[in-house]
């Protein structure tokens, strides 16, 4: 008997719990393949706490092929889908080309950060969506804090202990927070530094942040965050940040040496040149089932679609139209599908996607939080806490759960460590020079 080829394209928290749904419910009935760029699942909502030395940062990434045992796991770009023809065209870092065939597409492919034409961003801005970055963003913040405090230039210690996150959504305010928290904690080993020394600015083109939380929740936010000595500066835009020249629109302009863009996302572009029936935002439109439908909405043979990239009707009262792109939906999106296409193959009925939204948290900091979940709005400790329960309960598989734990639970009796490693950046820097001279 010859097995169904599934093909999974991506390998974030979709691709992944769809191939292990998957191979649980259907078993020796199907032959998965699973294809990304990075070899592990990134669990986003950990990415601040990683930035800020919270958690080890590899202890935030689950390792594709240690959980997909019995898959085939390919590290790769996606290039083309062609689903008439049911072939999938991808490149690896080494220029190979693959051609891959299959019965059934799952579209996992997410959502990448939604830049705008900015002058200096693509050459000056920092994205915040992948560990590399968190990584990135860490040793840069510490690395300028040592410096600071080498120079005695005014000028170049403000442009140097000044930090910019463009966007108030999760990711952005999550960052902010997180990063300032560790800036601050760091400055204990820098006398020559105040904590007055620190600009940390948050832009923000809407009225308010953590629209999700309501305004009273953003509100709130806002003023913990300024408190602290950083600034919020609502319906703003950045308009240029050429060399770390930034100017807003709200005519103020500075130098900073750090901007970080963290202003929202968009569907993977691979969608945009396929075969496939795209919904009015570019994303892949689905039935309730989690099937890819044409504009009719027709299901398309062998065709299935969830998380970002998808376009998923939401059949809870009052939640709106579409399912919001977010980590609790993907996870239970893609168990959903997993569930659903074993089904199909067995010739059962497909069951609707249905999931009442629990609410959502946000750190703001060690010990620091807000959370909005059944109704019930926290602040402060016991929101922090709701956020890290929550996260540690969600991240896939029991190996990383404990990891974390650990991470935590060592912060408790020790600091967390605040060096900057900047030259994991240039690697072959050293031995360069000592080449040369």
């Amino acid at each position: 008997m010859s097995r169904t080829r599934i093909l999974i394209l991506g390998g974030g928290y979709v691709g992944l719990y769809t191939a292990l749904t998957l191979m649980r419910r259907a078993k020796d009935a199907v032959d998965v393949t699973v294809i990304d760029r990075r070899p592990y699942m990134t669990y986003a909502p950990f990415l601040p706490e990683a930035a800020a030395g919270s958690i080890e940062p590899r202890h935030a990434v689950v390792p594709l092929r240690r959980e997909l045992k019995g898959a085939r796991v390919l590290q790769g770009k996606v290039e083309t889908i062609d689903h008439a023809s049911r072939s999938v065209t991808a490149t690896t870092d080494l220029g190979e080309t693959l051609t891959l065939d299959y019965d059934h597409i799952v579209i996992a492919l997410g959502a990448v950060s939604r830049t705008l034409p900015i002058p200096g961003l693509a050459d000056f801005g920092l994205g915040f969506k992948y560990v590399e970055e968190a990584i990135n963003l860490r040793n840069r913040v510490l690395g300028r804090i040592a410096r600071a405090a080498t120079t005695t230039d005014p000028a170049l210690r403000r442009r140097l202990l000044t930090f910019v996150f463009v966007g108030g959504g999760f990711a952005g305010v999550e960052a902010f927070a997180e990063t300032e928290d560790m800036a601050r904690a760091a400055l204990r080993y820098y006398p020559e530094l105040k904590h007055d020394d620190l600009n940390f600015v948050m832009v923000e083109a809407m009225g308010r942040i953590l629209p999700e939380m309501g305004p009273d929740m953003g509100a709130y936010t806002v003023t913990e965050l300024e408190r602290r000595g950083m600034r919020v500066l609502l319906e703003t835009r950045l308009e240029s940040c050429i060399d770390g020249h930034v100017a807003l629109s709200n005519g103020e302009a500075f130098e900073a040496d750090t901007v970080v863009w963290t202003a929202g996302v968009k569907p993977s572009p691979v969608i945009q040149s396929s075969d496939l029936p795209l919904g009015p935002r570019g994303h892949v439109n689905t039935a309730a089932t989690l099937q890819v439908i044409d504009d009719s909405g027709i299901p398309l043979p062998g065709a299935w679609a969830a998380g970002d990239c998808a376009q998923v009707p939401n059949l809870v009262e009052g939640e709106g139209d579409w399912c919001a792109p977010s980590a609790q939906h993907a996870v239970r999106q893609a168990k959903h599908l997993g569930r659903n296409i074993a089904a199909h193959l067995a010739g059962r009925p497909l069951a609707e996607y249905k999931h009442k939204h629990l609410g959502v948290v946000a750190s703001l900091g060690l010990n620091k939080g807000v959370a909005s979940t059944m109704g019930i709005k926290l602040r402060g400790w016991p929101a922090w806490v709701m956020h890290r329960t929550y996260h540690l309960l969600a991240i896939p598989t029991f190996n990383r759960k404990a990891r974390v734990a650990l991470d935590w639970t060592a912060a408790v009796f020790f600091r967390r460590d605040l060096v900057s490693m900047g030259r994991l950046h240039e690697p072959r820097r050293a031995f360069e020079e000592a080449a040369r001279s």
